[in-house]
């Protein structure tokens, strides 16, 4: 059974189970601690707390200010602090009718300073085209563990023919224990 998180939880205890962010938001708060930031930046600063007594501030550095050009074109080079404003995405959709921002194309934006819009347009069509192919399994981040659980819970062939009410029991039963939030056969 998930204890509840208090100033008197273990550090140890803490990372063994499953957290909703806004349950680590409302802690941070109730500490006067920083409650800003991704869940694991969150998860690690509250461990940290919870082993040492001290209230670390968020990590992250402001993002860097971009100032986007007026006018985009296919030459357009992108910067650091790129933004993906409703400008750029009119720009996209005036040359990819069904253009949609993306985890993918945000990624690529973030990694690919001094490259332009055209190699963002090149690799939008590639990830397009991987994405027709089957065995396609688009990457789910870390922190998203309820939807990596729910399609391992589904790529199991044991479980063809379950029901989504199915997968979401099995959820509910592995994240009130501790230990990995992963889904696993057992």
């Amino acid at each position: 059974m998930r204890p509840e998180l208090s100033k008197e939880t273990p550090a140890n205890q803490f990372i063994e189970y499953y957290w909703l962010k806004s349950e680590l938001q409302q802690f941070c708060r109730s500490i006067g601690m920083s409650a800003a930031g991704s869940k694991e930046e969150i998860s690690t600063r509250i461990g940290h707390f919870l082993d040492t007594g001290i209230k670390l501030k968020p990590a992250r550095a402001a993002r860097p200010k971009s100032v986007q050009p007026v006018t985009l074109s296919l030459d357009t080079v992108i910067l650091e602090g790129h933004r993906c404003s409703q400008h750029v995405r009119t720009f996209f959709r005036s040359v990819i009718p069904n253009f949609h921002f993306s985890t993918f194309i945000q990624n690529y934006f973030r990694e690919n300073i001094g490259k332009t819009y055209r190699d963002a347009i090149q690799a939008w069509h590639e990830e397009e085209i991987r994405k027709k192919d089957p065995s396609y399994e688009r990457v789910i981040s870390s922190q998203f563990e309820y939807n990596r659980f729910i399609r391992d819970y589904f790529n199991d062939p044991l479980n063809t023919g379950l029901s989504r009410s199915d997968a979401i029991a099995a959820w509910n039963e592995v994240k009130s224990k501790s230990g990995s939030n992963r889904y696993s056969r057992a």
